[in-house]
């Protein structure tokens, strides 16, 4: 998990993010996620009927001359970050109708692969007050790695973890920044037009990074990505051009305080889990040839051969063969599907053996 000892960890860089990228050493960081401008292209959408302006990104930095500056702009900062990116890393990109289709013609076109596009559905959108379009109510996020044979971090069982143990989908439903989550200047306005909740950068991070990882941000604006990666255990690197942002934020994960390091254990993955045949279980005898295994409804009974194969009827194979045989089953995951059968006639589940057996290693 090592960071690069030439990062400059946990700071928030105040510059262009095209050239302080540059200054980045390659390979170095774990995670991107980049909220880049949005290249607004009808300004007039965002007002009220009475032309008051209501929550508008109208920064110097959101406007381009037109959409091949805006292109350019978006295939060089890219370029970079898949340079500092490591070859098991990924890179979030978030953005509206105004820019995702760009973002995601430029990301395939420098070979990055994508994995997902997440629709974050907004439970609290601004309304469309001149009642010409759609509510906007959602945004997109892609999700790809550094090139298709990459060999990524995905924290499945985390997100199922997170989403009451069941797989987590691409639609996320989580509110806007409201409330006192939402910074604010001396005047008690909006500090920065576009800050994400922490709620998004939480599921992001906690999804393909694990305790100490490095995450980039630059785009950092209000500071959200770095207060939640602080949060979690994880080091950042932030870039920001307006020195202003760049100060709430340094401010902002400051007074964040770490989650204490046995919160932050990762979450077990079978996937990750040392492989253990189950002819191993009957070399130790925990399942003795000759012993019977059937499915919970009890409608297969198969006998264990002292090989670590086993029989029903003529099919004769491993657990996951021979279990996948008898369904009439492309595949079949014999460590769930078989049972032991013991002497008094309950049923001891095998994957609880092989628990066992990775708890006691």
């Amino acid at each position: 998990m090592g960071a690069g000892l030439d990062l400059p960890l946990d700071k928030v860089l105040v510059g262009d993010c095209i050239e302080t990228l540059r200054a980045l050493p390659p390979a170095s960081v774990h995670a991107v996620f980049a909220d880049p401008p949005y290249n607004l292209q009808l300004r007039g959408e965002l007002l009220r009927p009475d032309h008051s302006k209501v929550d508008a990104v109208d920064d110097d930095w959101d406007r381009f001359d037109d959409f091949a500056a805006y292109d350019a702009f978006t295939r060089e900062w890219l370029a970079e970050c898949r340079r500092v990116l490591r070859k098991d890393g990924t890179i979030w990109v978030i953005g509206s109708y105004h820019n995702v289709f760009r973002l995601g013609t430029a990301l395939q076109d420098l070979n990055f692969w994508i994995l997902n596009d997440v629709v974050w559905r907004k439970a609290n959108p601004m309304p469309n007050f001149r009642g010409r379009r759609f509510t906007n109510a959602h945004e997109t996020l892609i999700w790809a790695a550094r090139g298709q044979e990459a060999k990524y971090r995905f924290n499945y069982t985390a997100m199922k973890a997170l989403n009451d143990d069941v797989q987590m989908r691409s639609d996320w439903h989580i509110p806007l920044c409201t409330g006192n989550e939402r910074l604010r200047d001396a005047s008690g306005n909006k500090l920065h037009p576009t800050q994400k909740p922490e709620a998004l950068l939480h599921r992001v991070i906690l999804s393909c990074t694990q305790r100490g990882d490095v995450v980039l941000d630059p785009f950092l604006g209000s500071g959200t990505t770095a207060a939640v990666a602080r949060r979690l255990g994880r080091r950042f690197v932030g870039i920001e051009r307006d020195p202003s942002y760049a100060e709430a934020a340094m401010a902002r994960v400051a007074a964040v305080e770490p989650l204490a390091d046995d919160m932050l254990a990762p979450t077990p993955s079978k996937r990750e889990q040392p492989r253990i045949p189950f002819g191993t279980l009957v070399e130790r005898g925990l399942v003795a040839a000759g012993e019977a295994l059937c499915d919970r409804h009890r409608r297969w009974t198969a006998t264990v051969l002292p090989d670590g194969r086993i029989q029903c009827g003529t099919a004769r194979g491993s657990i996951h063969a021979v279990g996948a045989a008898v369904q009439e089953a492309p595949s079949c995951n014999g460590w769930t599907f078989w049972h032991l059968l013991r002497r008094d006639g309950t049923l001891k589940l095998l994957d609880e053996f092989r628990q066992e057996m990775l708890a006691g290693s």
